[in-house]
């Protein structure tokens, strides 16, 4: 590879589209976890394009950050600020899943009133992913590549789909592979 070829692909590496996904597991719901999340500080450029999602399973809330950025340009730290609430304190679980390359985009914004997002996690980089294509159901789909070599999953598909639908979507997913499901709904963050 030549010098100028070099550059060119250093160029197209660092404008990459790389979404960052962070989990979160806890018992607190929505208002008392955004709480907690607004007394947390962000690094630079961590909270310039986030979406915060949540889903309920039992008495377990599990909540998910998707940000978006270019490559190299996401240092996020979930850092506790000083202690200046009186909030009620409960263990918050952060795992990073690492960041992932839009391998296909058919919607970007975010959900309706009456839709909710199925995100399924695949750890097997063998899938067909056709087959999750080939849904027969009306919904968008968003794939999402593990770009660094420690991510926890090989894809991370985001589902758009009306609420009607939910169950019937739960279902066909089943039946492809075994998989990490889970329905999430945003959350409204107040601006920091």
């Amino acid at each position: 590879m030549g010098e100028a070829d070099y550059k060119t692909y250093l160029s197209q590496m660092s404008n990459l589209n790389i979404v960052q996904f962070v989990c979160f597991e806890t018992t607190l719901d929505s208002d008392q976890f955004l709480k907690r999340w607004e007394e947390y500080h962000r690094s630079d450029n961590s909270d310039v394009d986030v979406t915060l999602l949540q889903c309920q399973e039992e008495k377990v809330y599990k909540y998910l950050a998707q940000h978006r950025c270019t490559d190299g340009e996401l240092r996020f730290v979930f850092s506790r600020a000083a202690n200046s609430s009186r909030i009620r304190r409960a263990v918050i679980s952060a795992k990073q899943a690492g960041g992932y390359l839009v391998l296909q985009s058919e919607r970007m914004n975010e959900t309706r009133a009456d839709e909710s997002k199925t995100f399924v996690f695949l750890v097997s980089p063998q899938v067909n992913l056709d087959d999750y294509r080939q849904i027969s159901l009306k919904a968008k789909l968003n794939i999402y590549e593990a770009y660094y070599e420690n991510c926890c999953y090989a894809y991370i598909l985001e589902f758009f789909v009306k609420n009607e639908y939910v169950s019937e979507l739960r279902e066909e997913l089943k039946k492809l592979n075994p998989c990490e499901i889970g329905i999430y709904k945003e959350c409204v963050a107040q601006p920091a």
